[in-house]
């Protein structure tokens, strides 16, 4: 498990783009007073939509003596969401910090990043290597690779693609010509915009039926 190199505490707001909220978030917490934190997440999605929009407006207009911490996490932002936010986030009310968690900065309005500094603290993918012993992969590794991936951009899509090249080739696993090929041709569908799961799905499934036929 990696870990996340975080700054002690943050007295500002922002927006961290992590590998995982709820992790993020347990880290993070303990470094805030009890009484002046508050949490805001959908409980039964991964999605930030207006409802947790609604409350923490609500929550950022009760007065505060002290200076109130509000965590607003999500792995997805809901647009709505987002937009409801906007006003409150440009000028918050006195003695309110907001800290955004998500996984991507890709799913935040320009509107919403361009008001808040970002933090990026996603660790390289590249380094999750034992999750992917293509020598040994079956079903159950290509799951819970991509449950945990399900969310990535474009970019961390290749990443993992070059990566899992970089595997085949520590571990000596000679491939064909038509192999090879499959990992050019995920690189180009990424390229051209092609859903990330959907080529990483594709790709995982491939190396391990040529491993089983092996």
């Amino acid at each position: 498990m990696w870990k996340i190199n975080l700054l002690n505490f943050i007295d500002h707001s922002c927006i961290l783009i992590v590998n995982d909220v709820e992790l993020t978030l347990s880290e993070l917490i303990p470094k805030y007073p009890l009484h002046s934190t508050r949490i805001i997440k959908n409980e039964e999605k991964d999605e930030f939509q207006i409802t947790q929009a609604n409350l923490a407006i609500k929550e950022a207009y009760i007065a505060s003596n002290d200076i109130k911490y509000i965590f607003l996490c999500g792995a997805t932002f809901r647009k709505e969401a987002q937009n409801s936010l906007l006003k409150v986030l440009e000028e918050p009310p006195r003695n309110v910090v907001f800290i955004i968690i998500t996984n991507s900065k890709t799913s935040m309005l320009p509107t919403i990043y361009s008001r808040l500094p970002y933090k990026y603290l996603k660790k390289s993918l590249l380094k999750n290597e034992s999750l992917l012993n293509i020598n040994k992969l079956d079903l159950k590794d290509i799951y819970n690779f991509l449950k945990e991936n399900q969310k990535i951009s474009k970019n961390e899509a290749k990443d993992i693609v070059e990566s899992i090249l970089l595997k085949v080739n520590n571990q000596k696993i000679k491939l064909s010509h038509k192999e090879l090929d499959f990992f050019s041709k995920s690189i180009k569908l990424l390229e051209l915009n092609s859903r990330p799961i959907n080529v990483l799905t594709t790709l995982l499934l491939f190396l391990a039926n040529q491993k089983n036929k092996h």
